[in-house]
């Protein structure tokens, strides 16, 4: 991780301010997965999931001056319309991609996948016997 992303990690926006005095706060691994378990609890089939996901996550996220606007999945939904649940939940996914630092792309993916797959290991039994060289094509 870079020291840009150490810095970003440590020192970063925690909450997202929006108009009303309300904000949004990012959440911990463990309010986004108890999140999810009520969001599962809610929804009664597939095409539920997503609001109701939504509604849970906003229910821990939206504060008014550090307290939270619904005390739970159930209130943000009946509180709130499902457009504005979807616009809220946009704007909270798009603030966690700026703060969050973990990898922004494809392309760095992709670069440190082929970084790792080139290494030797222990267990090649001198497989790959030149110091960096990536390791032969397999014939037939």
């Amino acid at each position: 991780m870079s020291g840009n992303r150490w810095t970003k990690l440590l020192a970063g926006a925690d909450r997202l301010a929006l108009e009303d005095g309300l904000a949004l706060r990012l959440l911990s691994a463990g309010e986004t997965l108890e999140a999810r378990r009520e969001a599962e609890s809610l929804a009664r089939d597939g095409r539920e999931r997503a609001l109701c996901a939504n509604a849970c996550l906003l229910a821990r996220a939206l504060e008014r001056e550090g307290t939270p606007l619904f005390e739970n999945g159930q209130a943000a939904l009946d509180g709130l319309t499902a457009r504005e649940i979807a616009a809220l939940a946009e704007k909270w996914a798009a603030f966690d991609r700026e703060e969050n630092p973990s990898m922004q792309g494809e392309a760095e993916a992709e670069t440190l996948k082929k970084a790792w797959s080139t290494r030797r290991t222990p267990g090649s039994a001198g497989a790959c016997s030149g110091p960096s060289a990536p390791c032969p094509a397999r014939r037939g």
